[in-house]
């Protein structure tokens, strides 16, 4: 079955070209491409969506607030931000309001059907500036520690914010790709969330590693 993809984007030439990207791409299936987000909720019902590619900076409402309302409205879609900016405000936000991804513009031609691949996959791609800026983030000292995390926890945690497969995980850390999958429900379950943007959103909101 085709991925059902939506496009927002206020750069008509760019999200032109995202179009044809897309159409080339047997996997995918465009149902939507606009220039802003400001009635999302409304056009998300007209096409159901599997993924949404989202840009940041829109007239009418930001792609932050736009993720936001995509996210309460449809919690399992996938929404990829695509943007210019690379300041850890901008990232950090993107991540906390749900985002399943996060890839710079100027990287959309090299690696957006990888990325695309990821996130529907459960990973959560980021350019790799992005990803340095994630662990910047998250390697602000915590006082405690309470949701009793391990340090392989805490390590794994860590390389999920990059958004690396169990597999890639798995090979960095020696160990077998069920023994991944057995970290990350204890993840899941000390920290109380059931989806890999949620543990990593907590884990940057509260300074966790």
């Amino acid at each position: 079955m085709s991925i059902r993809t939506l496009i927002y984007e206020d750069n008509e030439l760019l999200r032109e070209s995202i179009v044809g990207m897309v159409g080339t791409n047997a996997e995918l299936k465009l149902v939507g491409s606009f220039d802003n987000a400001v009635v999302i909720k409304e056009q998300m019902e007209d096409t159901l969506p599997d993924l949404i590619l989202m840009d940041i900076e829109m007239p009418g409402i930001t792609g932050i607030e736009a993720t936001k309302i995509a996210r309460r409205f449809m919690p399992e879609v996938a929404i990829i931000i695509l943007t210019v900016f690379e300041d850890s405000e901008n990232v950090l936000n993107a991540i906390k309001a749900g985002a399943s991804g996060y890839l710079l513009k100027k990287h959309i031609s090299a690696r957006l059907f990888d990325a695309i691949d990821e996130v529907m996959r459960g990973g959560a791609p980021l350019s790799p500036a992005v990803a340095r800026l994630v662990l910047q983030s998250m390697h602000k000292p915590a006082d405690d520690n309470p949701y009793k995390l391990t340090q392989r926890e805490k390590e794994i945690l860590l390389s999920l914010s990059q958004g690396n497969s169990y597999k890639m995980i798995a090979a960095d850390f020696g160990i077998s790709i069920d023994t991944v999958r057995t970290h990350i429900k204890k993840i899941y379950e000390k920290l109380h969330v059931h989806s890999q943007t949620e543990a990593v959103s907590k884990a940057i909101n509260e300074g966790l590693v």
